[in-house]
């Protein structure tokens, strides 16, 4: 963690940084400590709040002024700062499991930015066969990536 350009992704469903963040905080995997801090791009987000209720406390949330990385950091309980790509709601379902893999393809080089511009130049990309040579998928042959998104089990976006 936070030893590669991006950490990973997540692909939130609407520009509401409050809901969003919520959301993500209440199924961050608790090996990996608590999300204290989360500091976000502007441009990624409507106006957001200085801190997001969340199970019982508050995340602190902070902005980099005048930035337009496509980028959260989200400072762990363990001071671990993780550098997640922000995939916009936006993206067709083969963009966003696209994007999602390539920013957790380990030993990535791409800047968010670059990386999203990559995958919107090319609505035909099929996550399935691209990046196969980093590795292959974590979840495995035949299957999706799991996904916390409401209906996703059911295989809706």
């Amino acid at each position: 963690m936070g030893a590669d350009r991006l950490d990973g992704g997540w692909w939130p469903q609407s520009r509401d940084l409050a809901v969003e963040l919520a959301d993500l905080v209440d199924h961050f995997p608790s090996q990996c400590g608590h999300i204290v801090r989360a500091l976000f791009s502007p441009p990624d987000w409507d106006p957001a709040p200085r801190q997001v209720p969340v199970a019982g406390r508050y995340v602190k949330v902070g902005s980099f002024p005048r930035d337009d990385t496509h980028l959260i950091d989200l400072k762990t309980s363990d001071r671990t700062v993780l550098h997640v790509l922000v995939v916009p709601p936006s993206f067709s379902d083969d963009q966003g499991a696209e994007a999602l893999l390539a920013a957790a393809t380990p030993g990535n080089s791409h800047t968010a930015g670059d990386l999203l511009s990559v995958v919107a130049e090319h609505r035909d990309i099929d996550p399935a066969d691209h990046w196969e040579d980093d590795g292959g998928h974590w979840w495995g042959e035949g299957r999706s990536a799991p996904s916390f998104r409401a209906g996703a089990a059911a295989g809706e976006r």
